[in-house]
C-alpha cells in the first residue's frame, strides 16, 4: 500500500488510495474483512506514501487483527515491497500477498490450504499493463511483467498464495543482486518465473471478482459493484431514495434524489439535488446540483448546475 496513487490525484493529494472511500468503507477496509472472515490474524502492510493514516484506520477498525507496519522508503516495485515485508523473516509458513488498491470477490479458505504456490488470474482484453501468466493444465508456465506483446490474456490480479516464503526471497534477493528489472523496478512477477525456472510448482486459480480502484472510471466501476451487497441507507423525509445506495446515517439530505448507485460518506450536506452513480467524501456540502459519475473529496463544497466533475479535498467550486 505504499503507492502515490497518481491516477487519482487529487484525491490522493491529501488521502492514501488505500482509503478512498467505496461502497461504503475504504478500500483496504474490504480487503480486511475478506481476511478476517477466513480467520487471518496477522497481517504485514507495507506503507509508503502517509502511511500513518493507514495505520491509524486499522488499528482503530481491527482491534483483533495483529498489524506490522513496515515503510519502503522507496517505491522500488512489488518485489522489493515484498522483501521489505519479509526484511529477514525466516518463517516457513505460507504467505498471502494481496495488492492494497484492488478489490475481489473469491473465496481464499481453498487457496490457503493448496499443496502448491497459487496465483490469481483474471482474463482481459488488453493485459499490457499487467503481469501475464502463460499456462499449461493447471500450472504456470511462464510470467511476464507487462509485456509489450501478451501471449496471453491471463493476467496476474494481485494474490499470490507462496508455499515456502523462503525460496521466494531467495528469488526477489536474486533479482535485487542482478539488477533483474522491469519498468525500472523490482517486480514480483520476475522473482516467481525464477522460482518456476528452479522447478518450483505455481498453479493459478481464475477470478471473475476482481475489481480495480486504481482510476477515476474503475474506482466508481467497483462502487457500482459493491453497493449491490453493502448497500445501507435509512429513509428520509422529502429525499427519494433509488437503491443500491450507501447513506451514512450521519449524513443529512433535504429534497434530494440519491441513486442509484451513490455512496455518501459521513457527515455529508446535500440540498436540493440529484446525485447518482458517485462517491460523496465525508464533510462534503452539495447544494442545488446534479452529479453524476463524480467523485467529490472530503469536505469540498459544490453548487448549482448539471455536471461531472472529480474534485478533491476541500475544493470549493460555484457553478454559476
Amino acid at each position: 500500500m505504499a503507492g502515490v496513487g497518481t491516477r487519482l490525484r487529487p484525491h490522493t493529494y491529501s488521502l492514501p488510495k488505500v482509503l478512498l472511500n467505496v461502497g461504503g468503507k475504504p478500500i483496504v477496509g474490504h480487503i480486511v474483512d475478506n481476511l478476517t472472515e477466513i480467520g487471518i490474524k496477522e497481517i504485514i502492510v507495507v506503507v509508503g506514501y502517509m502511511g500513518e493514516m493507514v495505520e491509524e484506520y486499522l488499528r482503530s477498525s481491527y482491534r483483533k487483527v495483529n498489524f506490522k507496519f513496515v515503510y519502503q522508503e522507496d517505491r522500488l516495485g512489488l518485489g522489493h515491497a515484498t522483501h521489505v515485508a519479509l526484511n529477514g523473516d525466516r518463517s516457513t509458513e505460507p504467505l498471502l500477498i494481496i495488492l492494497g488498491d484492488t478489490v475481489f470477490d473469491v473465496d481464499l479458505k481453498p487457496l490457503l490450504n493448496s499443496e502448491n504456490s497459487s496465483i490469481g488470474v483474471k482474463r482481459v482484453e488488453d493485459p499490457r499493463r499487467f503481469g501475464v501468466a502463460e499456462i499449461s493444465g493447471n500450472r504456470v508456465t511462464k510470467l511476464v511483467e507487462k509485456p509489450d506483446k501478451p501471449t496471453s490474456n491471463l493476467a496476474v490480479v494481485g494474490l499470490y498464495y507462496i508455499k515456502s516464503p523462503l525460496i521466494l526471497e531467495a528469488a526477489i534477493q536474486e533479482t535485487m543482486e542482478k539488477e533483474i528489472k522491469t519498468k525500472n523496478e523490482y517486480q514480483l512477477t520476475d522473482a516467481l518465473q525464477i522460482m518456476l525456472d528452479r522447478g518450483e510448482v505455481i498453479n493459478f486459480f481464475e477470478i471473475d471478482g476482481w475489481y480495480d480502484c486504481g482510476k477515476p472510471e474503475t474506482l466508481l466501476s467497483t462502487n457500482r459493484h459493491l453497493l449491490k451487497k453493502t448497500r445501507h441507507f435509512k429513509k428520509r423525509d422529502n429525499v427519494v431514495i433509488v437503491p443500491p445506495v450507501y447513506i451514512a446515517d450521519s449524513a443529512k439530505i433535504s429534497n434530494s434524489v440519491i441513486g442509484p448507485n451513490a455512496t455518501i460518506d459521513s457527515e455529508v450536506e446535500v440540498i436540493d439535488s440529484l446525485i447518482r452513480d458517485s462517491i460523496i467524501g465525508s464533510g462534503a456540502s452539495i447544494q442545488n446540483s446534479l452529479l453524476d459519475g463524480s467523485i467529490v473529496g472530503q469536505n469540498a463544497q459544490l453548487k448549482g448546475s448539471f455536471k461531472r466533475v472529480n474534485a478533491g479535498d476541500s475544493t470549493e467550486i460555484d457553478f454559476l
